[in-house]
């Protein structure tokens, strides 16, 4: 009997958490203040990632606010995914992504670089990283990044690397002008919790004590799962199960980098 109570409570809270994204997707009240005293809407951001597939598995909440506010979005990619020696195959998956995410091909960069090739265990230098955003930054006349966190999401090390490049930009550039943000990294359970962590993500940037944060729901999920299946070398079972009990497919927190 107890199980039944639980398992129902489970379906109660995720159809009611869908609900939730179904309203919010159909209003306009979800409509935030990003940056100070503006509201986040037609800016030219750039999203910085590791790899092909980061954009569909972790992002797309982010990137489907943005479409839908007019924002310019270009994508950096600091390597095609070549791991398992299939990164020009990974590479095209990117761009075929980017159309289902309304991103244009031609703002979606993936890099080749030798000393940033895909893999555990293989260190990506923070100034050769911060080199390279900064001069995407200037030729896109970018005022707005977004990347991982200090964690990543799933803890990779080039998660993490492609973060701390970005904080050493921070710390070296003179573009005072341009906005920094992260996506927040989460615990398992809340990783895997699907859209029932809608809950918990949007009383977290409400009363977040760190910094600046702010919670987008994904207004588009099913759009979500579309990308995702155009990276077809990844779309494994494990995956498909991940795209669709991963709380990523469904919100973003993100928080201001200072």
């Amino acid at each position: 009997m107890e199980w039944l109570v639980i398992i129902v409570t489970v379906v109660v809270l995720w159809v009611a958490s869908l609900f939730k994204i179904l309203h919010e997707s159909l209003s306009a009240s979800q409509v935030k203040v990003l940056n100070d005293g503006g509201v986040f809407c037609k800016r030219n951001v750039l999203l910085v990632i590791a790899h092909p597939d980061d954009e569909s598995m972790f992002f797309t909440p982010t990137i489907n606010y943005l479409s839908s506010r007019g924002c310019n979005l270009h994508i950096l990619c600091m390597s095609k995914g070549n791991a398992d020696g299939i990164g020009d195959v990974r590479k095209e998956e990117l761009y075929l992504a980017s159309v289902v995410l309304k991103v244009p091909q031609k703002q979606v960069k993936v890099l080749d670089h030798p000393d940033l090739q895909d893999g555990f265990g293989k260190s990506w230098n923070s100034k050769l990283l911060s080199k390279i955003i900064k001069e995407e930054i200037v030729n896109c006349a970018i005022d707005l990044v977004i990347t991982f966190d200090n964690y990543g999401v799933s803890g990779h090390c080039n998660h993490q690397d492609v973060h701390q490049g970005v904080r050493k930009l921070l710390q070296d550039t003179s573009h005072k002008e341009v906005e920094v943000w992260e996506l927040i990294s989460t615990s398992i359970l809340r990783k895997y919790s699907g859209p029932v962590d809608i809950w918990l993500s949007l009383l977290s940037a409400k009363f977040h004590l760190s910094g600046v944060a702010h919670c987008f729901l994904n207004e588009h999920p099913r759009r979500s799962l579309a990308a995702m299946a155009q990276h077809r070398s990844q779309w494994v079972w494990f995956r498909k199960l991940f795209v669709s009990f991963s709380s990523y497919t469904y919100v973003n927190c993100v928080r201001k980098i200072n």
